[in-house]
């Protein structure tokens, strides 16, 4: 059986607040019905200060989704770990941990945006020793017991209730990522299809002796939208999907890889290229892929159609997986 996903980001170019909180509850309602359909994760991520008002608190939102569903996991990929104080992280993750048994999984980078880092008078230079701090902490925290933190003696209350921490991948398209998590034992998300950054995660580990394990996206891994008509989706939402592909784009210089790269600038390209991809549900089925990552909001998506894509994945593709 693939993983299925269903992702939010929660964007929607000039939205008001009435408009986002319709939206907000779409949202909560969706991770709902995904998880009564045995949908297995509801994924979402971090930016700040976005005009098309991208999520930027994704735990707040992980705990209403938890609140609203019994089994399904959120993941975090990612937080932006130099923009959050080690200390609250790790109460934040702990009260989550203890909320939802043990659903929530937290993927650590260090961002792309140096604008971010200029919001929250966070310095872009000191990035790499923040992050080592940020997850070093994490997992002193999560003991329970005293430690010494930036000259003084702390402790963080309460523990998780996962056994040794809840789930902390480190995540990134660097060897200093790589680095990074094989010296702390954590488990690696590359943020690509990258077996060769994979290759060099496993040669640190056995450097650090330490053990570790990779979760990294397939080769193909696109983002999905399910229609019975296609053309007729393409011709009236692909701006939508082009939205956020741009503005994707407009993020990512030459030495970021992501899973989620494209270089279309109209419809038709977006539409050849492959990233997103409306499909019928016969469709949907017979990609074949392993991980299946529904995006029924994506880019503004309108609600009532969203839902429709939604439905269609629960109703008519996942039953044909089971088969």
């Amino acid at each position: 059986m693939p993983v299925t996903v269903v992702r939010f980001n929660l964007v929607e170019p000039g939205a008001g607040p009435a408009s986002l909180r319709a939206r907000y509850q779409t949202a909560l309602e969706m991770a709902a019905y995904a998880d009564e359909h045995g949908i297995t994760t509801v994924q979402t991520e971090e930016h700040h200060g976005v005009a098309n008002n991208w999520l930027p608190s994704p735990f707040a939102f992980a705990g209403a989704v938890f609140g609203a569903t019994r089994r399904i996991a959120v993941t975090v990929s990612a937080i932006i770990g130099p923009l959050h104080d080690p200390l609250r992280l790790a109460e934040e993750i702990a009260v989550l941990d203890l909320l939802s048994g043990g659903r929530l999984v937290t993927v650590a980078g260090i961002g792309y945006r140096p604008e971010e880092y200029a919001q929250f008078d966070v310095d872009w230079k000191r990035r790499g020793k923040l992050q080592d701090e940020l997850l070093e902490t994490l997992l002193k925290a999560w003991t329970g017991e005293e430690f010494e933190y930036r000259g003084r003696t702390v402790r963080v209350t309460p523990r998780p209730c996962t056994d040794p921490h809840p789930l902390l991948l480190v995540g990134g398209s660097s060897r200093a990522a790589a680095r990074r998590a094989a010296r702390l034992g954590l488990p690696f998300f590359p943020s690509a299809h990258l077996p060769e950054l994979e290759a060099y995660y496993k040669e640190r580990l056995a450097e650090y002796g330490t053990e570790g394990w990779t979760m990294m996206p397939a080769a193909e891994t696109p983002l999905l939208h399910i229609a019975e008509d296609p053309d007729r989706a393409w011709d009236t939402y692909g701006s939508c999907f082009l939205h956020e592909a741009r503005t994707y784009a407009s993020w990512q210089s030459g030495d970021i890889r992501s899973a989620v790269r494209s270089g279309a600038t109209t419809v038709d390209e977006l539409r050849a290229e492959g990233v997103y991809r409306i499909l019928t549900p016969a469709e949907c089925v017979a990609q074949g892929l392993d991980n299946l990552v529904l995006h029924p909001l994506a880019g503004g998506m309108p609600l009532e159609e969203g839902w429709r894509s939604l439905r269609l994945f629960a109703q008519e593709v996942l039953p044909a997986l089971t088969d």
